[in-house]
């Protein structure tokens, strides 16, 4: 199946929102995570978040129960 964007979020919450859908079942990954790393703009840049389209709309009840 194709991945979705879920959202962009800093870097840190990318990887908490990450491993709190992967507790659930979700299979999901952070993209982007190390984007601009070599210039130090790296905690600027938003990580999204991608999960399987047949999972988006599950992800995003547990991000908006977690919020």
């Amino acid at each position: 199946m194709p991945l979705t964007e879920l959202g962009r979020f800093p870097r840190v919450e990318a990887q908490i929102i990450v491993g709190r859908l992967e507790s659930e079942g979700i299979p999901a990954v952070a993209f982007d995570g190390e984007a601009s790393i070599g210039d130090g703009s790296w905690l600027l840049i938003p990580v999204r978040v991608m999960v399987d389209a047949d999972d988006l709309d599950d992800a995003r009840q547990i991000v908006d129960q977690s919020a």
